[in-house]
């Protein structure tokens, strides 16, 4: 009689293994009620940015309606926010927004947030694999060097731009403004890195002068560095220049006038005589006849002008 009932136990035993090994197949083979899930913005988003990135947006698909209930969790799994609760969504693409604020109604902490998804009538309840970052901390410039305080843009391959190096507090591109204007960004978002100026604005060349640049950055959850912890820099666009706009001199005497350019040659007019000439001082002879003369020195389109008064 022991026996039989050992028997009788081991059959039912392995009826049940069977049985439940089977659910287990059954359940694999079953297609998730949820599919074709998208969090974007992937790379994190700002509440605060005040810009397109100031939402995550949850997309998923149906594969029957349901009523639909999305959370919002926090790292512990514990609820943030309802977003709806037990509403009729369609077959196919559903589309939920996050504006990165709890139930509260108050802006939540940084960090990493998942979106749980309950289907009523299947009695199911999914967490999305799509991770939700919430970023709310600008980026910081934490220093700023170039490699010149002059440079010419003129396209002589000397000194043709300023190279500003960086240091930011996190991964960012770089925003380069004038006067307020953004008039440069790079593509790459190192934390530490360089780029250069060629003295464009608006993609026009600018004029000589010395010129103001601020330095900011903006995350990929678009977090911009306030304007007020933007790093300045200062910097004067020179081409060729004479040191001074009117020379006295005897008639036939030598005379030597300074010269501020970075080309390697340039050239001088003066009267009906020009040749070239290098370095940062010109020499010349003037002229036997007195009268009011024109130097002009010129390189790659740049001129100036100076007038020469022979007594």
């Amino acid at each position: 009689m022991q026996r039989l009932l050992t028997t009788a136990t081991l059959v039912g035993l392995l009826v049940a293994t069977a049985a439940a090994f089977a659910v287990t197949e059954r359940l694999k083979l079953t297609k998730s009620p949820i599919f074709s899930t998208v969090v974007s913005p992937k790379a994190g988003f700002s509440p605060t940015c005040g810009c397109a990135r100031g939402r995550a947006t949850i997309r998923f698909k149906l594969r029957h309606p349901d009523a639909v209930s999305v959370r919002i969790l926090d790292s512990h799994k514990s609820t943030v926010r309802v977003i709806v609760d037990g509403v009729q969504a369609s077959r196919g693409l559903n589309v939920f927004k996050w504006d990165g604020r709890t139930g509260g109604n108050v802006i939540a902490k940084d960090g990493r947030y998942s979106a749980e998804i309950h289907l009523a009538g299947q009695h199911r309840t999914i967490i999305l694999p799509n991770p939700i970052q919430l970023d709310t901390t600008a980026p910081v410039v934490k220093s700023v060097t170039t490699n010149r305080d002059a440079f010419s843009p003129d396209g002589d391959h000397q000194a043709d731009f300023v190279r500003i190096h960086y240091e930011l507090s996190k991964s960012a591109h770089v925003n380069l403004y004038l006067d307020d204007q953004r008039i440069l960004r790079t593509n790459r978002h190192p934390v530490t890195g360089s780029f250069s100026w060629f003295g464009l604005a608006d993609g026009k060349v600018l004029p000589p002068g010395s010129y103001t640049l601020e330095i900011g950055a903006v995350d990929a959850a678009g977090n911009s560095t306030p304007v007020a912890e933007r790093q300045r820099i200062r910097v004067q666009i020179r081409y060729i220049e004479l040191a001074s706009k009117r020379i006295v001199v005897q008639a036939g005497a030598r005379f030597a006038i300074g010269v501020s350019t970075d080309a390697t040659r340039y050239t001088w007019k003066l009267g009906r005589r020009k040749s070239f000439a290098a370095g940062p001082v010109l020499r010349l002879k003037a002229s036997t006849l007195r009268g009011r003369y024109t130097l002009t020195v010129s390189e790659h389109g740049h001129v100036d002008r100076a007038a020469v008064i022979v007594k």
